[in-house]
């Protein structure tokens, strides 16, 4: 998969994507992430990027020139661009997994300030993605999430090829059960018995158990599948 990521901070990017699982998969040849400054394709002597909304109102909008000419300048006949955005489809598991299978090439824009300008979407984006809903200084954060979620469903990405399969919300009980490691006791918390006696079947009703019953605690707005199953 090839990632290019359009922002006015392309500096925001190179901490997070140089190490860890993206680091690694980046030198694998998995994925192949560039990032592009705006600003460059702006048409006047001061690189301006953003103006004030027509019909007033708060902060400035970012300018659809600059930023039709950036996507203009990736955008290939396998391209789709995200625009990170808080009005966007809250993006999911399944979302995720569906990227990292069908698309080829993912263009994302990040926004700033008020926004951009509404013709950009109607325009050249294919699909506005949310990372929850709340809002952020800038679209930066949100393309790191939706980078570091699509990439775990490439193959290769992660160490063992079930894992992202069998995480939070890639199950019927919407959450993932609860994990533990060496030692068995610390500070008189023990691993509970189930997970080190070795029947399999046992574990994963242990499991499957616990991640329902955190479900309906801590999101009982989830409709929880294995629960209407049981």
């Amino acid at each position: 998969m090839e990632i290019d990521i359009l922002s006015l901070f392309p500096e925001y990017f190179e901490g997070p994507l140089s190490c860890s699982i993206l680091g690694r998969a980046q030198k694998k040849g998995l994925v192949r992430i560039r990032q592009t400054n705006i600003r460059d394709f702006s048409t006047d002597r001061h690189k301006s990027v953003d103006d004030r909304p027509y019909g007033g109102g708060p902060g400035m909008v970012m300018m659809v020139e600059p930023i039709v000419k950036a996507i203009r300048s990736l955008r290939r006949e396998n391209s789709k661009v995200v625009y990170l955005s808080p009005q966007g489809r809250v993006l999911t598991a399944v979302m995720c997994e569906a990227f990292a299978s069908e698309m080829e090439h993912m263009i994302l824009l990040c926004g700033h300030y008020e926004g951009i300008d509404e013709r950009v979407i109607e325009m050249e984006v294919d699909i506005e993605i949310s990372i929850g809903d709340y809002v952020l200084t800038n679209g930066c954060p949100a393309a790191l999430v939706l980078i570091d979620s699509v990439c775990r469903f490439i193959p290769g990405v992660i160490g063992h090829p079930d894992a992202p399969y069998q995480d939070s919300f890639h199950q019927e009980a919407v959450f993932d059960g609860p994990h533990y490691t060496r030692p068995v006791e610390f500070e008189g918390l023990k691993v509970p018995e189930v997970l080190t006696g070795g029947n399999h079947k046992e574990i994963e009703a242990y499991r499957r158990s616990q991640a329902l019953e955190k479900g309906k605690r801590v999101r009982p707005e989830l409709t929880l599948l294995g629960e209407i199953d049981a």
